[in-house]
């Protein structure tokens, strides 16, 4: 297999940039790095890889794509694009058309039915065929305007590219039986989806357009929490730590009631996720519940790096 070598300067400089704890360095070291060698190892000549990476909130995704991107960057000269499923979030005014049509909560963003897939679909085929001199803008969400961002502050990409990031939360999940269906999980889905029609409509999604784009990753990384209860109490954990930074009543701020509420709307993949994806993907980073990693999973290679290490 071949190895991604980074100096301790470039490592240092992404924890500093990142704002991250020094212990970091060993998660980069015992985890990070042999992933990355890993992806490296995956690459077919000629052909962009397409990689997605799941994991609840809070897991660390969005840092690890970066790490993986650097590292890539830097120690083999691979050009990587890193979108999240997040940027494909469809407009405001058409999620509240989907409340109006569908279901009110489906004005939500976030589960499956929210994205602009046939978009996402499209900038992933784009990037694939990129050659090279040519250029390609990825889209951009503004989550503090709860709309897509202006496609003038886009960040554009040239081509060719070897290897395609896709994180997100629901990313490789799978569509439920009809009968799992049925009963609801927590009180948002007992009191708001009483019928049953937002989880219906939800869970066809992901048999439709996700099912089928997800169909196209050539390899799937799973950050896999402990259980449910640690994403709620990581979330809330992060919320406190805003609020500390944040004037007091500040907008968007959200208290423990709230912040269950919200977390509610993405229980229940979430959990089907933590059930099912451990034995489906190509690399498991398995997360305890002080945050740590604590083993990487490699099920097709059977092999295993144990450690005691510092998640994002």
């Amino acid at each position: 297999m071949r190895k991604s070598r980074l100096s301790r300067r470039q490592i240092d400089e992404f924890i500093s940039h990142h704002r991250l704890p020094n212990k970091f360095r060993d998660l980069i070291n015992l985890h990070y790095l042999p992933l990355v060698s890993w992806v490296l190892s995956q690459h077919q000549s000629g052909e962009a890889l397409f990689v997605g990476m799941n994991g609840a909130q809070g897991t660390g995704k969005s840092t690890l794509a970066a790490f993986v991107r650097l590292a890539l960057e830097l120690s083999v000269g691979w050009r990587v694009a890193v979108l999240s499923i997040d940027d494909f979030y469809l407009t405001r005014a058409e999620r509240k058309k989907l409340g109006k049509n569908v279901h009110p909560l489906m004005q939500t963003r976030g589960v499956p039915g929210t994205h602009d897939m046939q978009m996402l679909a499209l900038c992933v085929e784009r990037l694939k065929t990129l050659e090279s001199g040519a250029s390609l803008a990825l889209p951009r969400f503004d989550k503090s305007r709860d709309d897509r961002a202006d496609p003038d502050i886009w960040p554009v990409i040239s081509g060719p590219i070897d290897l395609i990031i896709l994180e997100g939360w629901c990313v490789g999940c799978t569509a439920q039986a009809g009968a799992e269906l049925l009963e609801p999980i927590n009180i948002l889905e007992r009191e708001e989806d009483a019928s049953g029609a937002w989880r219906r409509y939800v869970n066809a999604q992901i048999e439709g357009s996700y099912t089928d784009l997800f169909a196209t990753l050539d390899a799937l990384i799973f950050l896999q929490a402990p259980n449910f209860d640690a994403v709620y109490r990581w979330r809330l954990e992060q919320e406190k730590k805003l609020a500390a930074v944040t004037a007091n009543h500040a907008a968007g701020i959200m208290n423990a009631k709230q912040i269950a509420h919200f977390m509610q709307h993405y229980e229940r993949l979430t959990r089907m996720n933590l059930a099912t994806l451990p034995a489906t993907a190509d690399v498991v980073l398995e997360l305890d519940e002080h945050h740590d990693c604590v083993r990487s999973c490699y099920p097709t290679r059977r092999k295993r790096h144990d450690s005691r290490t510092t998640s994002p």
